[in-house]
């Protein structure tokens, strides 16, 4: 797949999400080689922002343990995506109309993280409007990515209510989820 197909995924339900699915990638192989190293990405860069850059970023934010926060954002962080894999799954399939595979609802929990993952990318910049910027805008592009996902895993575009109420449930869990990440980061 090129990456300007990736970059669609998020903005349609057909680009991809077809040629994404028929592979069939088994879910210890999205968990290892593409969930691991990316969910890695936020904990390195919010330790780097915290040991370089400390108080001119945040006060208070060089006073913090990163080593413990960083290692517990980062386990937490692997487990939020097997809970919302599971999520994924038993959301979509309470109703009727729609329906996913246990590999699609984890693909789509793979894949929807990935802004957020990549916007840590902007604490290299020790700009704390900047960082918050880039998170929103994840955010956003995140929860468009799992509404499209949606649409084109559950194979039923004549049902776009059952989908919009199946990702809006899903979208919500995952912003709690975020916000418990951030709340982790925060509060230690």
């Amino acid at each position: 797949m090129n990456p300007v197909t990736i970059f669609k995924l998020p903005f349609t339900r057909q680009a991809g999400w077809k040629s994404l699915q028929q592979r069939q990638t088994p879910i210890p192989v999205l968990a290892w080689c593409l969930v691991l190293p990316m969910s890695l990405l936020p904990p390195v860069m919010l330790y780097y922002a915290g040991t370089h850059y400390g108080d001119d970023f945040v006060m208070g934010f060089a006073d913090r343990e990163w080593r413990f926060i960083t290692t517990i954002l980062f386990l937490a962080e692997l487990l939020t995506f097997f809970l919302m894999g599971w999520l994924i799954h038993s959301v979509v399939n309470s109703t009727r109309e729609l329906s996913i595979s246990y590999h699609d609802a984890y693909l789509l929990a793979a894949l929807a993280p990935l802004p957020l993952w990549s916007s840590a990318l902007v604490l290299l910049i020790p700009s704390l409007l900047l960082g918050v910027l880039a998170v929103l805008t994840a955010l956003g592009i995140s929860c468009q990515l799992l509404y499209h996902g949606l649409q084109a895993l559950c194979g039923r575009s004549d049902n776009d209510v059952n989908t919009m109420s199946a990702a809006y449930t899903i979208m919500a869990a995952g912003v709690l989820a975020w916000g418990l990440l951030m709340t982790i980061v925060w509060a230690y």
